[in-house]
């Protein structure tokens, strides 16, 4: 006899598909253990408060850059036109987290059975490819003008910058109870976040101009803005990367989540585990279990699920129960022939 197991969620229940024939097997009988309801970050209300907040932080982003175009053009600022770009990456950043959000609430359906989750860690991605295409763009406009540095009006560089340091500290102050939602909001935030940390080096580079007409500030402290855009971009770009190559997510050891399954009372052993992640705060797993061959299969799956929530904080879980002569190799054959 072959028991096969699902379960996935938080609230639980069990029913008996089938009873009957198989080939290469007497008889094949299909628990489900359906769960429901605890992937609290993608619910609708937590969905909607982070789709107001983005919208927020987007309204300021594209007001300000404008401003800040005009005044790098006004001034014949670097650090302000850089600023000034990395905020036009901001809006269309900010533009397309809100669009992953809205289309990751769509439901499920024959051919996306996993919904449109992934939508946020493609998003994420395009956030972290445009930091790195803005960074290399300041670098090397940084080295154009660290060779011939421009005439820049540091007064009103430094006024400029100053309002664009005003918005986009409303923006951060916006979007930081949602910045650990997901890899998208975590994105957004990145964006505002390197765009503050320009507006404080614009600043800073304006004051020197101002004070001491120290005219090579505006190039150094534009390259000194990339690097750290770099910086952030970076963790970023390698956690999406590793969500799309369904790597098993960052503080979970499939080691010890073999260990702990193995140590279930009635598991023999266990093979084909999987543990990846579907979108940011919604890890999966899956594994065939050789379980004795005696008893239902219920409350071992019951016992399993317990663990892989309370010990690992896994709630989406297919599991395939097996008997200690089940061989899958010959019913794989046997279902081709």
């Amino acid at each position: 006899m072959r028991w096969f197991g699902v379960a996935s969620g938080a609230a639980c229940r069990f029913a008996v598909l089938g009873l009957g024939a198989s080939p290469g097997l007497p008889f094949e009988l299909k628990i489900v253990m359906s769960c429901q309801g605890e992937h609290a970050l993608h619910g609708p209300a937590r969905a909607s408060g982070s789709k107001r907040r983005l919208g927020v932080a987007l309204g300021l982003a594209a007001g300000y850059m404008v401003a800040e175009a005009v005044g790098g053009l006004l001034t014949n600022s670097l650090a302000l036109l850089a600023d000034a770009g990395h905020m036009f990456s901001d809006v269309a950043a900010l533009g397309l987290s809100w669009f992953a959000l809205w289309i990751a609430e769509r439901p499920p359906n024959a051919r996306k059975t996993y919904g449109y989750y992934r939508m946020e860690i493609l998003a994420a991605l395009a956030n972290g490819a445009t930091l790195v295409a803005v960074a290399i763009y300041v670098f090397i406009e940084a080295c154009e003008r660290m060779l011939h540095p421009p005439q820049v009006q540091g007064g009103t560089m430094l006024a400029i910058a100053a309002g664009g340091l005003g918005v986009n500290l409303l923006s951060l102050a916006v979007l930081r109870g949602v910045r650990d939602a997901s890899l998208n909001l975590r994105g957004a935030w990145l964006h505002v976040l390197g765009d503050s940390l320009g507006s404080v080096g614009a600043m800073i580079a304006g004051a020197m101009i101002f004070s001491f007409g120290w005219h090579w500030a505006d190039p150094a402290v534009s390259a000194a803005i990339g690097a750290l855009i770099i910086y952030s971009a970076w963790r970023l770009l390698s956690e999406s990367v590793a969500v799309l190559m369904e790597s098993a997510p960052r503080g979970i050891d499939v080691d010890a989540v073999e260990a702990a399954l193995r140590g279930v009372p009635g598991v023999l052993g266990v093979h084909d585990l999987h543990v990846w992640t579907i979108t940011s705060g919604m890890d999966s797993l899956s594994a065939h279990v050789v379980a004795e061959d005696h008893g239902p299969s219920a409350p071992l799956l019951r016992d399993i699920r317990r663990i892989l929530a309370s010990r690992f904080g896994i709630h989406h879980v297919t599991i395939q129960i097996e008997p200690v002569d089940f061989d899958e190799h010959l019913v794989c054959r046997n279902s081709t022939a």
